[in-house]
C-alpha cells in the first residue's frame, strides 16, 4: 500500500513574504497557482520539488491581511522538511545569511534538527535524514543539489486524545509505530516519512487563521484505494468525510478523533496535467467550475513576484491596501472604496473592465460592525458618527498622501471610485479635505456628513449614479446640489439598476469619464 504524507496546507496572510521564504530562501518550485477549489476567490500556492511530487508538497490558502490563528490542539503544529544530514551545516550560514533565528541543531530521534519559522510564524524544521527525494529538487539560486530540501520529513500533531489519533493514523494511513520519546509517538509510512504525535492534553485549542495548518493530506495510489477507506469510514459511524475532485488528484476529507482535519489525496494525475513540467507554476489557474468568471477572480486575487523579478514594496500606511496592475498599464491609477461587507478587492473586477490599463489600489475600511468591514461607524442606519468620519477622513487624506509619495502615482492621473458605504466616506472625505481628489466616481451614494465645510471644488469632476430600483432611501440629489454648490462639476446619472452594480453602470460611466485624463 502506498502511505505517506501527500502534502500540507497552510494559511498565510502576505503572499510575497510567503514566496520569498519558499522559494527564496528555502529553495523550493513555485509548482502551481490557482483559486482555490473551496473559493475560487481564494488564492491557493503549491511548492514543491522539481515536479511537484506528493510528498514534496507545501501548499498555501492565501488569505491577504487576514486574522492570525492560533497553534493548539487539533492542529498541526510542526512542518518538517528533509536534507541530507551533511546539509545542516549550509541551512544554519543560510539562515544566518537572511538574517533569520534559526535555533540548534539539537537531536530528534536521532537526527539533526534545524528549526526555524516562516513569516507567519509557522514552526519549520529542517532535518538531516536518510529519507530519499522523489525528484530532482529544485534548482535555487545559491543552493547547490546536495544541499537543496528533498522532500517533506514530517509533521507534529497536537492531541489531547493522542492513542486514538496514533490508532487513526495507522487504521486508515498506513502508518505504523516506530519510536516513543517521553510525550511523542513517532509513527512512520512506507514512503519513510514520520508524523509525530504529541500528547498536549490540557493545551489549548487551536484556533483558524493565518500562520497555522489548515490540514495534512496523505497519499494514496488511486481512486479505488480511496474509495475502500471511505467505506471503512463510513461504517465507523462517527467520522464524516467528503470526497471532492480536486483535478490534480482526488481527495478524501476526515477529521480524526483528536479533531486535526486529515485528507487522503490520489497520486494522480499529477502537477503536470495542465502545464509542462518545464513551465510549472507560471499559469494562474481558476477551477474549471468557476471558468465563467475566469478573469473576474483572476484580477481579485493578490499579486506577486517570484524572487529577482519586479514587484511592488509596500508600505506601512494607516490602511491596508492592495494594488492590481495590469499587463500594460497607461500610468493612471484608481482608489477603490468599498461598500459594507466588502474588501479592498471587491470592486477590482468593475474596474477592471471600466479601465482595463489602469492600475487598481483598493483599499480597505478600518470600522468594524458585527464583523463587517464599514469606513465609519454608525449609530443606526440613518444616524453616523459624525466624529468617527472626521477622524477617519483625516486618516484616509494622510493615507492618500502617503501612497502618492511613496508609491510615486501621479497625482493628475489619480481617480477615485467608491460604491455604497465607501462612496458616502469619499464624499465627506472630499468635503473635509478638498486636495484628496479632482475625479471622483460616487456609486449608490448618501450624503452623510451633518456640519459640510464651505469647501471650494473649482476644478472638480464627479460622476454619480443613482439606481432607479435602489431600494435603499439615496440621498443622491441633496449630495448632488451640495458638491454643486462649492463649484465642482457633477454629472448625477440613473441606470436602470438597484442597489448592486450592473453593466448599466459600466455603459453609463463610459462616456462620462473618457476625457478625464486627457
Amino acid at each position: 500500500m502506498t502511505s505517506g504524507i501527500h502534502h500540507i496546507t497552510l494559511v498565510t496572510r502576505k503572499v510575497q513574504a510567503n514566496v520569498d521564504f519558499y522559494v527564496g530562501f528555502l529553495g523550493l518550485r513555485l509548482v502551481k497557482r490557482t483559486g482555490g477549489f473551496e473559493d475560487a476567490e481564494q488564492l491557493h500556492l503549491c511548492y514543491g520539488d522539481s515536479i511537484g511530487s506528493p510528498g514534496s508538497l507545501i501548499t498555501f490558502l492565501v488569505w491577504e491581511d487576514g486574522s492570525p490563528g492560533r497553534i493548539g490542539l487539533g492542529q498541526v503544529a510542526e512542518v518538517a522538511l528533509s536534507v541530507q544530514p551533511g546539509a545542516i551545516g549550509f541551512w544554519i550560514m543560510r539562515s544566518l545569511q537572511f538574517g533569520l533565528n534559526a535555533s540548534g541543531p539539537t537531536q530528534e530521534f536521532g537526527e539533526p534538527v534545524l528549526r526555524l519559522t516562516d513569516p507567519d510564524g509557522v514552526a519549520i524544521k529542517i532535518v538531516g535524514s536518510a529519507l530519499p527525494a522523489y525528484a530532482s529538487p529544485a534548482p535555487g539560486p545559491g543552493i547547490e543539489p546536495a544541499n537543496a530540501i528533498q522532500c517533506i520529513r514530517g509533521a507534529t500533531i497536537f492531541s489531547a486524545v493522542a492513542e486514538q489519533t496514533s490508532a487513526f493514523l495507522q487504521d486508515y494511513f498506513g502508518y505504523r509505530p516506530l519510536k516513543h520519546a517521553g510525550t511523542v509517538q513517532r509513527l512512520i509510512s512506507d514512503s519513510g516519512d514520520v508524523v509525530d504525535v504529541r500528547d498536549a492534553v490540557g493545551f489549548w485549542p487551536g484556533v483558524p487563521g493565518t500562520g497555522v495548518v489548515d490540514h495534512i493530506a496523505f497519499r494514496t495510489p488511486g481512486v479505488a484505494a480511496l474509495e475502500t477507506v471511505e467505506r471503512r469510514l463510513a461504517s465507523r459511524n462517527s467520522s464524516v468525510t467528503n470526497v471532492h475532485d480536486r483535478k490534480y488528484f482526488v481527495s478524501l476529507y476526515v477529521r480524526e478523533p483528536g479533531e486535526t482535519l486529515f485528507e487522503l489525496a490520489t497520486d494522480g494525475p499529477g502537477m503536470t496535467v495542465d502545464e509542462p513540467a518545464e513551465t510549472l507554476g507560471s499559469v494562474l489557474f481558476v477551477p474549471p467550475s468557476d471558468a465563467e468568471r475566469a478573469e473576474a477572480i483572476r484580477t481579485r486575487l493578490p499579486q506577486f513576484s517570484l524572487p529577482g523579478e519586479d514587484r511592488i514594496r509596500y508600505l506601512d500606511l494607516p490602511f491596508v491596501h492592495r494594488f492590481h496592475v495590469p499587463a500594460d498599464p497607461d500610468g493612471t491609477t484608481l482608489v477603490l472604496l468599498h461598500g459594507t461587507g466588502g474588501n479592498e478587492a471587491d470592486l477590482m473586477p468593475f474596474a477592471a473592465s471600466l479601465a482595463p490599463r489602469a492600475t487598481l489600489l483598493g483599499v480597505r475600511g478600518r470600522s468594524v460592525e458585527e464583523g463587517t468591514l464599514r469606513w465609519f461607524r454608525r449609530f443606526s442606519a440613518t444616524a453616523f458618527d459624525q466624529a468617527d468620519i472626521r477622524a477617519e477622513a483625516e486618516a484616509f487624506a494622510a493615507f492618500v498622501e502617503g501612497a502618492i509619495n511613496g508609491y510615486r502615482l501621479d497625482p493628475g492621473k489619480l481617480a477615485f471610485l467608491g460604491y455604497s458605504n465607501g462612496a458616502n466616506f469619499l464624499a465627506a472625505a472630499m468635503l473635509l479635505h478638498p486636495p484628496l481628489a479632482e475625479r471622483a466616481i460616487l456609486l449608490r451614494p448618501s450624503l452623510v456628513l451633518e456640519a459640510r465645510p464651505d469647501a471650494d471644488l473649482s476644478g472638480w469632476r464627479i460622476v454619480m449614479i443613482e439606481g432607479r430600483d435602489d431600494p435603499y432611501a439615496s440621498l443622491l440629489p441633496g449630495l448632488a446640489a451640495v458638491l454643486s454648490e462649492r463649484h465642482a462639476t457633477v454629472s448625477a446619472l440613473t441606470v436602470p439598476a438597484g442597489h448592486e452594480l450592473s453593466d448599466a453602470d459600466l455603459h453609463a460611466l463610459g462616456p462620462s469619464i473618457e476625457n478625464w485624463f486627457a
